[in-house]
């Protein structure tokens, strides 16, 4: 519906309004429309995937937090970290990687790094697969690779196969782009993106609601 410009737009405005939300009912509130738009893509089950692997990093933030300061900033650090990563598990499953890529070649991006971006993204899910193959595997075969300090000595059975298979896909990759002919001039997308009248209400209207949040938390 929109331009992928446009979801990158409103995602960074709703990550600032998170930035400068300093109260843990605002963000709670941030959180929870995320998650009410989160349900209405249907991405619930992935984001609770997500979130079981985000959880430990908000914890470790949070405790940080906490003991520096006190625990009501803890609480809310670690918040702060959930709902801006939430933001962008909104954003990235909403926009294909490969139409985010060709909307920043057309800001100006080069388009090896467009590309190399774009490409990295589609692999992410492909890498959490092989990752998971390869650790059944090494637990079929009696290995312990659950998280803790008896397990560090097996990590490198886990690492190992995973490195290998990620630099195969690599060559096999460098292979198809080399013989489709990559990095020729003259090329160009059958589908052309451009930011229409739609695009700019929605960045406008997201600028006014995020500047009204902001005005309002601190007129409070």
């Amino acid at each position: 519906m929109f331009d992928p410009r446009t979801h990158l737009a409103l995602a960074l405005i709703y990550g600032a309004v998170v930035i400068f939300i300093r109260d843990t009912t605002g963000l709670v509130a941030a959180w929870s429309i995320l998650l009410a738009v989160i349900g209405l893509m249907g991405q619930l089950r992935a984001y609770a995937r997500w979130l079981l692997m985000l959880m430990p990093m908000a914890l470790f933030f949070g405790g940080v937090t906490w003991w520096s300061v006190d625990r009501a900033a803890g609480l809310d650090a670690a918040l702060s970290l959930l709902t801006l990563t939430s933001t962008f598990f909104v954003f990235f499953a909403s926009t294909p990687p490969e139409d985010l890529g060709n909307a920043l070649v057309k800001m100006g991006l080069p388009y090896s790094a467009a590309f190399v971006m774009s490409a990295s993204l589609q692999f992410v899910p492909v890498i959490t697969r092989k990752a998971r193959g390869v650790m059944d595997a090494q637990r079929a075969r009696g290995i312990e690779l659950r998280p803790g300090w008896r397990a560090l000595k097996n990590y490198p059975a886990f690492l190992a196969p995973l490195l290998i298979q990620a630099f195969q896909m690599a060559e096999s990759l460098a292979e198809a782009m080399e013989c489709r002919g990559y990095g020729r001039g003259g090329r160009r997308r059958l589908d052309d993106n451009r930011m229409r009248a739609r695009d700019w209400t929605a960045i406008a209207l997201g600028l006014v609601l995020g500047g009204g949040c902001l005005a309002l938390r601190y007129a409070l």
